[in-house]
């Protein structure tokens, strides 16, 4: 069944910075092809946020590490102003005082911290630096600083890669939460392709032993001890995120390609933050990916335009897109 789109999406990602402070292990910016290094500036930001006359929800995040880029609070207070609700993931690395600082004034929504480890060691293997304590630190002073001020925003949740390697690790996860004041805790299926930790051997869907089902239930058990929100990615419980069943068209119940697009630093037009996984070459991943540059035609030609509706068509046929036919069985949307 064939959907219309009338109207430009209310809800979009935009990439602050493709340059990072990490080298994740099961990221695509660590193990397969990308773009440039560069830092939006504050004059593109503009010139892509006013293209969209409504925004409801800007996610300012992409392969990058968003803290990186200078302008992050000048961009969430522009947004702000505009009634858009804001948030990103963020590794904590370059989270100091000033920052924070400047980020609850500029009324940020969300602060997401990625975790994927309990212990210094883990943390390292995963994500390629050693900056378990700096990042625990960093969190704990922001909380802090928020509590001093009574500043209820933004909210700070964590968000945990679950996979094979850290797994056992989520239960102590839960108590470095409470500790630093953390309330929401999110488990993350492991988007796969085959390089680094992103391998089907390290993923959970589908794939999870008893004893690993068991981990989470005991995570589950101790968030509610000690009263924080345990959630997964997506619709679903964290049980429930790696043993659901997506069916034989595991990507047709995504609404992306109608209702949200993505916008890296360098202005190409993606369909959602899934995109960049799988790609094997610069090549592929501009003639299959990018549906448009925002740089160099506007939202309105590219959302209305000939390639995104090529786009749209693949996916409601039985041979989407690669990621598209990926999504539901990878990753989750």
């Amino acid at each position: 069944m064939t959907m219309t789109v009338d109207t430009l999406p209310r809800s979009i990602y935009i990439e602050p910075t493709s340059r990072c402070n990490e080298f994740c292990q099961q990221c695509p910016r660590t193990l397969l092809s990308r773009e440039d290094d560069r830092d939006l500036t504050f004059e593109n930001f503009l010139s892509i946020v006013e293209q969209f006359p409504v925004l409801e929800r800007v996610v300012l995040h992409g392969l990058g590490e968003p803290l990186l880029n200078k302008d992050l609070p000048r961009m969430v207070r522009y947004l702000k102003d505009r009634g858009t609700y804001v948030l990103f993931n963020s590794n904590g690395i370059a989270l100091t005082e000033a920052r924070g600082q400047a980020l609850i004034d500029a009324g940020l929504d969300e602060y997401r911290l990625s975790m994927d480890g309990s212990t210094r060691e883990t943390y390292a293997q995963v994500r390629g630096v050693d900056a378990f304590d700096k990042i625990w630190r960093n969190v704990g002073a922001f909380i802090k600083l928020q509590q001093a001020q009574d500043a209820s925003k933004p909210a700070v949740s964590l968000w945990f890669t679950a996979m094979r390697e850290n797994l056992h690790e989520l239960p102590g996860l839960v108590n470095l939460a409470d500790v630093h004041g953390v309330r929401e805790i999110y488990l993350q299926r492991l988007v796969y392709f085959e390089e680094g930790l992103a391998a089907s051997k390290q993923a959970l869907f589908h794939r999870s032993s008893p004893e690993e089902l068991a981990i989470i239930r005991q995570a589950e058990e101790r968030c509610k001890e000690h009263g924080i929100l345990f959630k997964a990615a997506g619709a679903a419980t964290p049980l429930q995120s790696v043993i659901r069943d997506f069916g034989e068209r595991p990507w047709s119940g995504c609404q992306r390609p109608y209702n949200l697009t993505y916008i890296t630093s360098s202005g190409n037009v993606l369909s959602c933050c899934f995109a960049p996984f799988g790609h094997r070459s610069a090549k592929e991943y501009r003639e299959e990916r990018v549906l448009g540059n925002i740089f160099q035609e506007s939202i309105e030609q590219i959302w209305h335009g000939e390639r995104y509706n090529e786009f749209r068509r693949a996916f409601e046929s039985d041979s989407p897109a690669r990621h598209c036919a990926q999504c539901g069985v990878n990753w989750s949307y």
